[in-house]
């Protein structure tokens, strides 16, 4: 979604966005379309997790792929006009289970999509894949369709902790998946673990990380299980969740792992080798736009000739999305962002980065002058949770320990 970092270290400044030697102030921000990517919602999966509280639903019998896939163009086909001209940096196949899609399916789309909007030369495409669907021979023909970044969910490689979490897949499985990757030719992908597991200990936590470095990936996603509401975990949770103080050794512990291991920490769960962040979230934290196909897809735009930021979901349920994909009735709504609101979904995203971000960005991403974050900021500051050094905001060790509460300073009553 968003361009890699660049080296313009003179402004921070995204490709994209307008960058003048002289920065002035003396004219009132103007909204400034930021970099866009594409996020397209793939619904289905094997079976329900437990603990998943995303739009994914159990397949039943045959899935229709070709009828979704015209769905997702008649989607994309009424959405264009807001993003005519636009450049795309990043493509992200969500779910549910994408990879549960045939590679010939996922083709089709994309070079669909390439014909109707403009892709950027190197841009990122990722498939989040589930190895419990890894087929050998697929990773060959996902990569020849242009998929260059996968996204295995893989949670853990203890296979008592897998039966727990309601995974379809056990740990040799999930090490066949990579190494069928690799052997395709993929070395940009992303391995999602998560701690704080029903049982686990620390040293678990630790085993899990030391499997994952083995397979070399390029990234890491690290997070703690929640339990969000509407998910079977919430309504029964499961014996043995560690308390608090037990997640946080874990979490510290397994920060120190990662860091010896040459993963950066960028964002509150992301790690990634040099270079290897994952472009598409970098720009949905950075305020970047992107357009949301698919049941239940959200999407973010920015109109600069309307000075305004608008967000749109598509219907949830992907019967009722395919049966009026193309028209304003698979909206499942449209909302322009209030402008009172803008500085809190902002920080929401930005804080999660430990770059922080610059006073000029709030202002070309918002419209908004800075001059509007004045108060907030400085009771941020003067909490230590955040520090201000010329144009640029960022959180401190301990603002990053309490996001949420420094977020909350951004809303407005």
């Amino acid at each position: 979604m968003k361009p890699m970092p660049h080296d313009h270290d003179h402004c921070n400044h995204l490709p994209g966005e307008a960058c003048s030697a002289d920065h002035a102030h003396d004219t009132a921000p103007r909204l400034v379309p930021p970099p866009l990517s594409l996020y397209v919602h793939l619904p289905w999966c094997v079976r329900k997790c437990p603990y998943c509280d995303f739009n994914s639903h159990q397949a039943k019998g045959e899935l229709p792929f070709e009828a979704y896939i015209d769905a997702l163009l008649r989607d994309l086909d009424q959405d264009l006009p807001l993003v005519w001209g636009r450049v795309v940096h990043s493509v992200f196949f969500g779910g549910g289970t994408p990879s549960l899609f045939p590679p010939e399916a996922i083709d089709r789309f994309l070079q669909q999509a390439s014909a109707r909007l403009r892709f950027a030369p190197n841009a990122e495409i990722t498939l989040e894949t589930n190895p419990g669907t890894a087929e050998h021979g697929r990773f060959d023909r996902y990569r020849a369709a242009g998929v260059n970044r996968l996204s295995f969910g893989i949670q853990s490689f203890d296979d008592a902790a897998l039966k727990r979490l309601g995974r379809i897949h056990d740990s040799g499985e999930a090490e066949r998946a990579v190494k069928m990757a690799q052997d395709a030719g993929y070395d940009n992908f992303n391995i999602d673990l998560m701690y704080a597991l029903p049982e686990q200990t620390l040293a678990g936590a630790e085993a899990d990380l030391e499997r994952a470095f083995a397979l070399q990936p390029a990234h890491i996603s690290h997070y703690q299980l929640t339990l969000e509401p509407n998910t079977v975990f919430f309504a029964r949770p499961p014996q043995g969740i560690p308390d608090e103080d037990n997640a946080w050794d874990m979490q510290e512990h397994c920060q120190a792992l990662l860091a010896q291991a040459g993963f950066g920490q960028y964002e509150v769960s992301a790690y990634a080798r040099p270079g290897r962040q994952s472009a598409h979230n970098l720009n949905y934290w950075r305020f970047g736009d992107y357009l949301g196909i698919g049941a239940g897809a959200h999407g973010k735009i920015s109109s600069g000739a309307a000075e305004h930021v608008l967000r749109r979901w598509k219907l949830k349920h992907p019967q009722a999305y395919m049966d009026s994909a193309g028209s304003p009735a698979s909206f499942g709504g449209d909302e322009v962002i209030a402008a009172d609101r803008l500085p809190f979904e902002y920080m929401l995203n930005l804080l999660r980065l430990h770059e922080g971000f610059g006073l000029r960005d709030f202002e070309s991403r918002t419209g908004l002058s800075r001059s509007v974050l004045d108060a907030p900021l400085a009771e941020a500051v003067q909490r230590g949770w955040l520090e201000v050094s010329g144009d640029h905001v960022q959180p401190t060790e301990l603002g990053r320990r309490f996001t949420n509460d420094v977020v909350s300073l951004f809303l407005e009553e």
